[in-house]
């Protein structure tokens, strides 16, 4: 609950961020090519996916009109998710895509566009979302690189709820493998529950 505390407590400007930003290093040429047509940049961030010391990168798109277009309800304007390992000469292979594991630009309530950002950690990744209005949730859902199965799974889906006026005294749930068993990243769906 450390990024929250912050927040709540006016030491955060923007908290979570509201408009497309980039965090890191810029995106390799190589990789800038692969994008597909009709989306841009939301967030990308660079580290180690597979376990093999090559930077790899994860990228999350979104459509430029996404603010027009989507509908939390009936019609939620999807953020590909992508993952891009490195390779010899700084080449760059497309692994895996995920149109389910970042949410909408309006699923986060009157907090507004609910995406705060990605991290990246020793071959596990973490997708994290904030969103509500005076009953504040968040969502961190974390995958794991399976290198036998040369994927990544599902590994904990983490959330908390609280009042705006009362953060102290908010609950959290969390599931791991053990509630959900084996889930690819490309099964995964955050807007089932």
């Amino acid at each position: 609950m450390g990024l929250f505390f912050l927040c709540l407590s006016g030491l955060a400007l923007a908290c979570p961020p509201q408009a497309p930003r980039a965090s890191g290093p810029a995106l390799p040429a190589a990789i800038r090519r692969a994008l597909p047509a009709g989306y841009a940049v939301l967030d990308a961030t660079q580290g180690d996916l597979n376990r093999d010391a090559t930077p790899d990168w994860l990228v999350v798109l979104h459509r430029p009109d996404e603010q027009k277009t989507s509908d939390v309800i009936d019609h939620p304007t999807k953020r590909p998710l992508l993952l891009f390992v490195g390779g010899a000469g700084g080449t760059y292979t497309l692994a895996a895509r995920s149109d389910n594991a970042v949410y909408c630009v309006d699923c986060g309530g009157m907090m507004g566009d609910p995406f705060v950002g990605l991290a990246i950690k020793k071959g596990y990744f973490t997708v994290e979302h904030y969103g509500g209005s005076a009953q504040r949730w968040t969502r961190f859902v974390t995958f794991k690189y399976d290198p036998a199965a040369r994927t990544w799974l599902l590994h904990r889906d983490g959330s908390e709820h609280f009042h705006a006026l009362d953060p102290e005294h908010g609950t959290t749930a969390a599931t791991t493998a053990k509630n959900f068993g084996r889930v690819p990243l490309a099964k995964f769906d955050i807007y089932k529950e």
